[in-house]
């Protein structure tokens, strides 16, 4: 159990305090309420070049990471389409060193043409590197543009295309700092060896003097029902064959979103799960296969994936994929493996608990859902599920009609023509 004290200031910074007396170490996590999912779809990209750019340093800090450094500290960052986060570990002495550096780029930023341009290369070779140059590095780019039709979550935390990046001006970035970058949108979360009221005076001494306009409630576009299931097909330059399928499903907060979390975990969570015992080991079929729910804010998907053992045919394995998710919609589960996975669950929250930055990373986490108190409830919420539970679950996703399915075919495998194509959708 996390347990925590929570205060807002006057400006709107939400500030979260845990009190861990086991640990010398401070974590200061820093969550932004911006992700991919709040950018004009004809300029993707922006909220991954931030975490770039804030870095780059400010008129009183020129090196971000210096200060850092001479404090024993590390520290790092992360986007994804709900949102961006920046963490930082120092001894708990040194706790005011990253809430100054936090405060001094949160509102001064030094966004000027030579920054802006050398972070711009970055991002475009990262682009190149990941996605379009290594194997495999478009299948999730295909799948998201498959699944979504309108949502923002069609395109990755990258963009949708480099050009995007290549072209943004610097009045363009700006207005995405001035708009996003600010008390009313971001969360503080301090996990050390300090009482709350204090984490509470130093984010007043801090951020308390910072303004900024009130950040606008983005309008997100929402996925309308889908009603038919959507295929694509390509031929790529790469080792085998993959088979992806993907199902809509809720958001994180949604009722059924820990029946499905857990029944990916049945599926494939670890060498004794349904589709490695079954499709791996004794089906032979495939070299790998994996399920997951991407845990979107917004209702995002369920993937059931594989690579594809040579002489196996797509169709071949699509097929097995579906008898594997059938079986959970037709017999309940063992009350056994059930519990398994329920144990492994616990295990792995409790032994998160252990870890300071763990711990302000899921405070920040919770606060952006808008369920705080959830990060101490949701053990209990796995452990009340039913194989019935689950089954009725298994009944109302995975279905057909409401299926995306990416054949990402070896060039030169089977009936695969060595030309790229790409079937209707």
């Amino acid at each position: 159990m996390i347990t925590y004290e929570k205060h807002t200031l006057a400006n709107g910074l939400t500030v979260l305090a845990h009190r861990d007396r086991f640990s010398r170490m401070a974590a200061i996590n820093m969550l932004y309420k911006v992700g991919a999912r709040n950018e004009n779809p004809a300029r993707t990209g922006f909220a991954h070049l931030f975490e770039h750019l804030m870095f780059r340093g400010t008129e009183r800090v020129p090196d971000f990471d210096v200060p850092v450094q001479m404090a024993c500290g590390e520290n790092n960052a992360f986007t994804n389409n709900d949102y961006t986060d920046y963490y930082m570990t120092l001894p708990v002495d040194n706790v005011e060193v990253a809430l100054w550096l936090e405060s001094d780029r949160m509102t001064g930023l030094r966004i000027d043409r030579e920054n802006l341009e050398a972070e711009k290369k970055v991002v475009i070779e990262e682009y190149k590197q990941r996605y379009l140059n290594q194997p495999y590095g478009d299948l999730w780019l295909l799948l998201r543009a498959l699944a979504f039709g309108v949502h923002p979550y069609r395109w990755a935390t990258i963009g949708l295309d480099p050009e995007h990046i290549a072209g943004a001006t610097l009045g363009e970035v700006r207005e995405f700092y001035r708009r996003f970058y600010n008390p009313s949108n971001a969360i503080l979360s301090v996990a050390a060896d300090l009482e709350p009221e204090q984490v509470f005076l130093l984010a007043e001494k801090w951020f308390g003097n910072l303004t900024g306009e009130s950040c606008p409630k983005s309008e997100i576009p929402q996925e309308p029902v889908q009603s038919a299931p959507r295929r694509q097909e390509v031929v790529r330059e790469v080792p085998a064959t993959v088979v992806t399928i993907a199902f809509k499903m809720c958001g994180r907060t949604g009722d059924d979103f820990y029946s499905l979390d857990m029944i990916s975990d049945l599926l494939a969570g670890g060498s004794s799960s349904r589709l490695y015992r079954r499709l791996v080991q004794e089906g032979r079929l495939f070299a790998s296969a994996n399920a997951y729910v991407t845990g979107d804010v917004d209702p995002g998907l369920f993937v059931v994936t594989g690579h594809l053992l040579p002489g196996v045919s797509p169709q071949e394995a699509e097929e097995a994929l579906w008898e594997q998710l059938n079986e959970l919609k037709k017999q309940p589960v063992e009350e056994s493996e059930l519990e398994k996975v329920k144990n492994k669950f616990e295990a792995n929250t409790t032994f998160g608990e252990i870890n300071v930055m763990n711990k302000a990373m899921n405070l920040g986490f919770y606060e952006m859902l808008g369920n705080l108190p959830l990060i101490n409830r949701e053990v209990g919420l796995y452990r009340s599920l039913t194989p019935e539970r689950l089954m009725r679950c298994a009944e109302e996703v995975f279905v057909s009609e409401h299926s995306a399915t990416l054949v990402y075919r070896a060039a030169g495998d089977g009936a695969a023509e060595n030309i790229y194509k790409e079937m209707e959708i």
